[in-house]
């Protein structure tokens, strides 16, 4: 089969299936896992699909909500290193908001046990947090969505009018220094408008995959944020955009 055959084949593949992995392609095509991970990287050049950790994931799927358990194995070191990065602006006694976001969840896994008190309309995140003695967690209610599972609607923004928060950290599917922040699911990107609201300061996690995009739903403008922190990855070109603007970016 010829390269040009194979990355079209791939193709097929991935929109056929959503996700696949680098294993399962290798066995189909009977070539090496690097020679995978080449056609990958090649393929989401070209824009025809987005490559994950340890394999890749339809465009189209991208366009809306994913299930979590997609989500979790998409930049995970990217994803890790940016939670842990925005862990260290975590202050004893802060109030602080998490949002659904898998990198939240992986922020939550690393927040000490420490007084403090947390807002989340995740169940992934309350989860993470329920044994920790020092720390108190509220959840706001809403309708589930399976998916990412958490609350979303009119209950749960109307539950959050209820708090103010000093610090918020949310995710996003896009960043774009013109067309700001958004998400795939306008029920999430209600959900976080409203947590924007109620925050001091807002504390957007995004890895370097999230620049230059624009989702279907729109959060906010870009100056509705006040720090981004994101991945190694991230070019100067990809943030001087945001640093003309006066937007403080932290690369971990």
């Amino acid at each position: 089969m010829l390269v040009a055959e194979r990355h079209e084949k791939i193709t097929e593949i991935v929109n056929e299936k959503g996700s696949i992995r680098v294993t399962e392609l290798s066995q189909i095509f009977k070539v090496t896992e690097e020679t995978i991970r080449r056609d990958l990287e090649k393929l989401e050049g070209e824009g025809k699909l987005q490559r994950s950790h340890g394999g890749a994931v339809s465009i189209k799927e991208t366009e809306i909500e994913l299930p979590y358990f997609e989500r979790e194995i998409q930049n995970v070191k990217e994803k890790l290193a940016v939670a842990e990065e925005a862990v260290k602006y975590v202050e004893t006694n802060d109030r602080i908001i998490l949002d659904a976001s898998t990198t939240a969840w992986y922020m939550a896994k690393r927040l000490p046990d420490m007084a403090l008190t947390v807002l989340t309309n995740s169940m992934k995140v309350a989860m993470e947090l329920a044994n920790r003695e020092k720390i108190s967690v509220i959840t706001v209610g809403g309708t589930m969505l399976p998916r990412s599972l958490s609350f979303v609607g009119p209950q749960t923004n109307n539950a959050l009018e209820y708090y103010h928060v000093n610090k918020a950290f949310i995710s996003c599917q896009g960043i774009h220094a013109k067309r700001g922040i958004s998400d795939s699911n306008e029920m999430q990107a209600l959900v976080k408008q409203k947590m924007i609201e109620i925050s001091d300061e807002i504390y957007l996690l995004a890895d370097h995959t999230k620049f230059g995009k624009q989702a279907f739903s729109r959060i906010g403008a870009i100056n509705s944020i006040n720090c981004i922190i994101t991945d190694s990855k991230t070019s100067q070109g990809q943030i001087k955009d945001f640093q003309d603007l006066e937007i403080k970016v932290i690369r971990s």
